[in-house]
């Protein structure tokens, strides 16, 4: 059997801003999540593996999160891709802050972060600068 790899983590948006503002920030960010890939060709990116509160008072105080995770087989070898994809995503999204978690058998426990230099991304904005730390638990798991 392949190695599997496990990646989940989330997107925060900025509190900040008229409850108008944010509604809207929301609205965006659901129809781009909208527009990602279904599973059906088996992209490394799907709106399946994305979730969020939609309406306030319920998970949703004043912070959207965007909760991510899937598993993949041995997705650290298309890695690259795989950060270049969610990359992309976060260019066209709102949002404050970004992690993932990548969890893989054989190369150990890695965490990506992306945080805003304004402490506010909006769609299009600028380069994206990420942080990557690396934990490894020993050998393989058995």
């Amino acid at each position: 059997m392949d190695p599997e790899s496990i990646v989940y983590g989330c997107i925060r948006d900025c509190p900040d801003g008229e409850p108008s503002a944010r509604r809207q920030r929301r609205a965006h960010n659901r129809q781009m999540l909208d527009q990602l890939p279904g599973l059906g060709g088996l992209p490394l990116l799907s709106r399946q593996m994305f979730s969020f509160c939609r309406f306030e008072g319920e998970g949703l105080y004043q912070t959207q999160v965007i909760h991510f995770g899937a598993s993949y087989r041995a997705v650290e070898y298309e890695w690259a891709t795989w950060l270049q994809q969610f990359e992309t995503l976060l260019g066209r999204l709102y949002w404050s802050s970004a992690v993932v978690h990548l969890d893989t058998e054989l190369r150990g426990f890695h965490t990506f972060r992306w945080e805003s230099e304004q402490g506010f991304h909006q769609p299009g904005e600028g380069v994206l600068r990420m942080r990557c730390a690396w934990e490894h638990e020993g050998s393989l798991r058995g």
